[in-house]
């Protein structure tokens, strides 16, 4: 039974890994340039604060997975990473929140504020940053599977 556990675990583990690569890799390739009446846009990721702070938030997840694989799961350390598990959830979820808000406004505009859609222009660009937003909002979807696995496998989770 403890053997199942520790393998759904390592699953889980390898699934968010997956998903926070891919969603660095197609957020940070995401860019595209337009050319309006002689005007010329381009967009990348790097343009917006909540972008980037997306693709640093979607590493750290990614690189602290990564470390957590060479951890014995039995040693005095489980406890540390079941924290620690939970800190990274909530960050993973707060950038996939900072960044569709961001795609939100680039898509629809605000007519309150005056922003105008670019969407329409940058399709590419548009289209690179849904695909990374539905890789980060899985890899927190795990995340969160992976820290109710850990409590359900755990005999007393709670207390230190």
């Amino acid at each position: 039974m403890a053997k199942t556990k520790r393998v759904l675990a390592l699953f889980l583990r390898f699934l968010a890994i997956g998903a926070t690569i891919a969603a660095v890799i197609v957020m940070v390739t995401s860019h595209e340039s337009s050319q309006v009446l002689d005007l010329t846009f381009t967009a990348k990721y790097s343009d917006d604060k909540a972008f980037k702070y997306f693709v640093i938030a979607e590493a750290i997840a990614c690189a602290y997975s990564l470390i957590v694989l060479f951890t014995c799961s039995q040693s005095s350390l489980a406890r540390l990473i079941l924290i620690l598990d939970v800190v990274i959830a909530m960050v993973l979820s707060s950038s996939v929140s900072a960044a569709v808000a961001i795609a939100h406004v680039g898509k629809k505009g605000n007519s309150h504020a005056g922003w105008l859609p670019i969407c329409g222009q940058v399709p590419k660009f548009c289209d690179h940053v849904t695909g990374a937003l539905v890789a980060a909002f899985a890899a927190a979807i795990i995340y969160f599977l992976l820290i109710f696995s850990t409590l359900y496998s755990a005999q007393n989770p709670l207390f230190l």
